[in-house]
């Protein structure tokens, strides 16, 4: 990149912008994380063979750990998914449950008694429904107008199905900017920010954001 096109500056530049793209924590699922993952897995099982009748129908987990064909098909298979694939079709062709397992993926559910998210289940076909289930909306956030008088002072209040993923504030803000305009009363939005219920608001005037207390 240094040779073609870019900077010692730029370079370190983009380095700090993809690993800031990149970082996932334990408890927040990032998307494009998982997808570079599942490239990288899907060019390892072609380069060492692991697909096919001989490798589904094989239960010797020893073998399979060890199992190298020496394939080296990698590349252009992550080429000809990138060409055939969406999203959702790419997920639900090449998750597998050993992917899952390495990279620690479960479903998480909201428990009432408690008032938090919580680890529903580690098994494969739950994951994988989830996953797919997030992404049936084309990546957009699922929100609903859950008041139209809020507070009995004819405020807005929205709310964002949360699914693992964060709302951008940025965009948020935005968003409820240019409700205000068409509601001409404050507009609020009830989401999750750094896993704690979160309501963001705007009133003409300012942005707030008030977490809200623990039961």
């Amino acid at each position: 990149m240094t040779r073609y096109g870019l900077t010692d500056a730029e370079i370190i530049d983009y380095a700090d912008h993809h690993s800031g793209t990149m970082a996932m924590s334990p408890n927040r699922l990032n998307p494009y994380k998982i997808g570079i993952e599942l490239y990288r897995d899907v060019e390892e099982r072609w380069n060492k063979g692991q697909f096919g009748p001989d490798w589904e129908r094989c239960d010797d987990y020893r073998e399979k750990e060890n199992w190298d064909k020496k394939l080296m098909q990698g590349r252009a298979k992550i080429f000809e998914v990138r060409r055939i694939h969406n999203d959702v079709t790419f997920i639900d062709s090449y998750l597998t449950p050993e992917f899952c397992q390495k990279h620690k993926l479960f479903t998480f559910a909201y428990n009432e008694s408690n008032d938090n998210y919580e680890i529903a289940s580690r098994e494969f076909l739950k994951i994988k429904a989830q996953l797919l289930d997030s992404l049936t909306n084309h990546g957009r956030p699922i929100i609903r107008v859950t008041n139209g008088n809020h507070g009995n002072r004819g405020e807005l209040l929205l709310q964002h199905q949360y699914q693992g993923m964060p709302l951008k504030l940025d965009y948020a803000k935005d968003t409820l900017s240019h409700l205000w305009k068409l509601w001409s009363r404050p507009v609020h939005i009830e989401t999750i920010v750094d896993d704690k219920t979160t309501l963001l608001s705007y009133d003409g005037y300012t942005h707030a954001m008030k977490t809200k207390a623990a039961a």
